[in-house]
């Protein structure tokens, strides 16, 4: 057998990327394209970029003849490319870009040391920091972005390893040489060190080479007391804070500031920039109210009695006719934005809720609009009082508020107001215009809350006062919406109940089984039935509908009111300017009140017009024999007033009563011979003439059966008064006397001439018509009143009534 030979071994194959990088590292290189084009310089691989030049006279030059004709007509506009620096321009962009490295700060190799990690401390010692690296922290935030460019650029990389090695003697020296490297830096000062002073390190500053060099710590001595230490740090004072004016004093969209309208010293232009600025506002305010809360403010501004500001710290005066203006505006506006409901505060656990931005919007506009609508009746109020020159249009924009708005928020503030200037004795235009108020919202209210808070402050206000008030503050009672109370009909002849059984048999009646089932309710069922009323009750209120019910109730506790303010009037021992008015709201509410209570209105109205006459004849006895035996006109109207409240009260649910009412019907007779001498019988609204002729038809009435001698008498009393009263109260006295002869067949007897035996003579000065005997004589007082009377009128009802004949 032949010998064998051994083949040797083949190497083992390393990892592919390894066998690709040693075969390449084994084959020759292969002559690139660079290798070919050695010896020749590309363009952008030049340092600088040879301007060419050229002669006028080469062929090189590519320029024409008309171009060198207009180089030598504007040669001398381009004298400035012949300073230009060649050299620069001749440089390359890469050229360009190595100068510019150069120019960049080198950064410094951090310095290794042998000291303890900064956040090497214990708990109970104190912070301690030696700042290097705070300052190669500032040092590489400077460098950040020159870094990240040297990074991809080789010069840059052998600059900061031309950095590294010069800081590796350094890395390689003792730790004494460490040591002194870290004991050249400045220390930071411990706060224990310096009582009362406190260390600030300054910023550092960068100089123009690129080194970032500190300015070292500042020493701040604080003087703070030994308890300020011990309970904590010492704090630093805030700065205070500019003055900024605010849109409700400023200058603000083009606007003058109000102190520069206001404190112009020539009071033409103060006043024509104060309107026009008045008037934009209330424009922009009407135009969007939900967005003008700061207009609101300003406008409300100008009608303040002074003006200040944060810039402007000492108050203006305003001026008066300024102020007028704009509170008349602010009344129009609020008139215009006021919305048609009242705005209740919001609770706390409103306030807590998450609201959409919507709501919220709504929320601080009603909030912001309440606010100023405030200010602004709090300076209304003060101008009534104050009493400045304003207080007529103060309260003519109190009053109109309470008209137009009585629905919204401080409604009762309003009527206090009103109210107070109702107390006054006296009466004029501003007394006039607050009981026009008070009637108009009267008559406009549907639902009887603002009535029934006006006769509770009337009531209080009356009752402090003492009844030292005009009489006229209780007519505005007598037009109270009260007919309706409780479903009544009402007249001042009759009353008429709605059949209310009716209407209570159409409900249906209440099982027991109902009534078992709502009685044993479980806790999660009372609480659904709870939140379901709350939910009705918002609905209804959402609704705005008047509900019977509680008008009813507010109705009767306004008549509670009123006719205990009534009572007490009645009751007084001495009697008061406000009898007359208050016995006439008696006669025209008194259907309203129970039956139970009449005879002891009776009772009281017998008392006064008993007092009454008693006090008269006292006066009258106590008079010189040469003065006229006349009652004064507020006494007659006193009696008359108390027999027309007696009379009317019978005339409706008192016909119910067996009442006799001969006393008022002898006070009456008795009181027409005092009056027949009154010269005044027609003056007044109402006048005595009218309250008399008023009580004689009640007394005459037909439903009153009155016997043939009553008549006759008051016939006789009435021609004899007629003699001595004006045209007017002569004509009305002879009508009645006529539609008396009318009902009566009896009466004509005192038309008769003829003689006739009669027993008793007549006594005109008899105050009881029943012992006055009328029918001893004639009616001879319409012969004279035929003949003498100075009014023709009279002359021919007279005429008309003494030739009388029954049909």
């Amino acid at each position: 057998m032949g010998t064998k030979t051994k083949r040797p071994a083949t190497q083992s194959q390393g990892p592919s990327k390894k066998r690709k990088l040693a075969s390449t590292s084994r084959t020759p290189a292969k002559p690139t394209k660079s290798a070919k084009a050695k010896g020749k310089e590309r363009a952008f691989e030049r340092t600088t970029i040879e301007i060419p030049k050229g002669d006028r006279d080469s062929e090189d030059s590519g320029l024409e003849d008309d171009d060198f004709g207009l180089m030598d007509e504007y040669g001398s506009g381009a004298a400035f490319l012949q300073t230009l620096d060649e050299k620069g321009i001749s440089r390359s962009k890469r050229e360009q870009d190595r100068l510019r490295r150069l120019d960049r700060p080198v950064r410094k190799a951090p310095i290794d040391d042998d000291l303890p990690s900064v956040n090497s401390h214990t708990d109970d010692e104190e912070v301690w920091s030696s700042g290097i690296e705070e300052e190669l922290s500032e040092v590489d935030s400077g460098l950040s972005e020159d870094n990240a460019a040297s990074d991809d650029d080789p010069s840059d990389d052998e600059a900061v390893n031309t950095g590294k090695t010069r800081s590796r003697p350094k890395q390689a020296s003792s730790d004494s040489d460490a040591e002194m490297s870290y004991e050249a830096v400045p220390r930071r000062r411990r706060p224990s060190w310096s009582e009362g002073e406190v260390v600030i390190d300054r910023l550092p500053i960068k100089l123009g080479d690129g080194r970032i060099q500190r300015t070292g710590p500042k020493l701040v001595v604080q003087a703070q007391s030994e308890e300020s230490e011990e309970e904590g740090p010492p704090q630093q004072r805030p700065e205070p804070e500019s003055k900024r004016e605010d849109i409700t004093t400023g200058a603000r969209f083009g606007r003058l500031s109000v102190i520069e309208v206001i404190g112009n010293p020539s009071r033409k232009l103060r006043i024509q920039y104060a309107k026009e600025q008045v008037a934009n506002i209330c424009q922009e305010i009407v135009s969007d109210p939900e967005n003008s809360l700061g207009l609101l403010r300003r406008l409300h501004t100008f009608s303040l009695p002074e003006v200040s500001s944060p810039t402007h710290p000492e108050p203006v005066k305003n001026d008066p006719l300024i102020r007028k203006l704009t509170i008349l505006s602010q009344l129009a506006v609020f008139r215009d934005i006021i919305p048609g409901y009242r705005i209740r505060e919001l609770t706390d656990k409103e306030k807590a809720e998450k609201v959409s931005q919507m709501v919220s919007r709504t929320r601080e506009w009603e909030q912001g609009l309440v606010s100023i609508y405030q200010n602004y009746l709090k300076t209304l109020d003060g101008e009534l009082k104050a009493k400045t020159g304003l207080e007529g249009v103060a309260l003519q924009c109190l009053c109109t508020l309470l008209v137009e708005v009585t629905h919204f928020n401080f409604r009762v503030n309003i009527m206090g107001a009103i109210v107070a200037r109702l107390s006054k004795k006296s009466w004029d235009e501003a007394s006039d215009l607050c009981l026009k108020t008070i009637i108009s919202v009267f008559r406009a209210d549907e639902t009887g809350v603002p009535s029934l808070e006006v006769v509770r402050l009337l009531n209080r206000m009356i009752k402090e006062r003492r009844f030292n008030v005009h009489p006229n503050v209780l007519t505005c009672l007598l037009h109270l919406r009260l007919k309706t109370e409780l479903g009544i009909r009402a007249s001042e002849a009759a009353v008429q109940r709605e059949d209310v059984g009716q209407k209570k048999s159409k409900q249906p009646k209440k099982t027991k089984a109902k009534g078992a089932e709502s009685a044993h309710l479980s806790k999660k069922a009372r609480k659904v039935l709870k939140e379901r009323k709350e939910i009705a009750k918002e609905m209804k209120e959402a609704e705005a509908s008047v509900d019977k019910e509680e008008r009813a109730s507010n109705q009767t506790e306004t008549l509670k009111l009123l006719f205990v303010l009534y009572f007490r009037i009645l009751k007084n021992p001495a009697p008061t300017p406000l009898l007359p008015a208050a016995l006439q709201g008696i006669a025209k509410y008194a259907h309203l009140v129970s039956i139970d209570f009449f005879r002891d209105l009776m009772r009281v109205l017998k008392d006064l017009v008993t007092r009454t006459d008693g006090a008269a004849d006292a006066r009258l006895q106590g008079q010189q024999p040469g003065q006229s035996h006349v009652p004064s006109a507020e006494d007659a109207r006193f009696r008359l007033s108390c027999i027309v409240t007696a009379y009317e009260l019978l005339s409706g649910q008192g016909e119910a009563l067996n009442v006799d009412l001969g006393d008022f019907t002898t006070q009456l007779y008795a009181l027409l011979l005092a009056l027949s001498l009154a010269p005044d019988v027609d003056a007044g609204a109402p006048s005595t003439a009218d309250m008399l002729f008023r009580a004689l038809h009640l007394a005459f009435a037909p439903r009153a059966a009155a016997p043939p001698w009553r008549g006759a008498a008051f016939a006789k009393r009435l021609l004899g008064a007629a003699l001595h009263w004006p045209g007017g109260a002569a004509q009305r006295a002879l009508a009645f006397v006529g539609g008396l002869l009318a009902r009566e067949s009896r009466l004509e007897a005192l038309l008769a001439s003829e003689e006739r035996t009669v027993d008793g003579v007549y006594r005109p000065d008899v105050a009881d018509p029943q012992l006055s005997n009328p029918f001893a004589s004639s009616a001879h007082e319409l012969f004279l009143l035929r003949s003498a009377h100075v009014d023709v009128r009279v002359r021919a009802a007279a005429a008309e009534l003494a030739d009388y004949v029954r049909a």
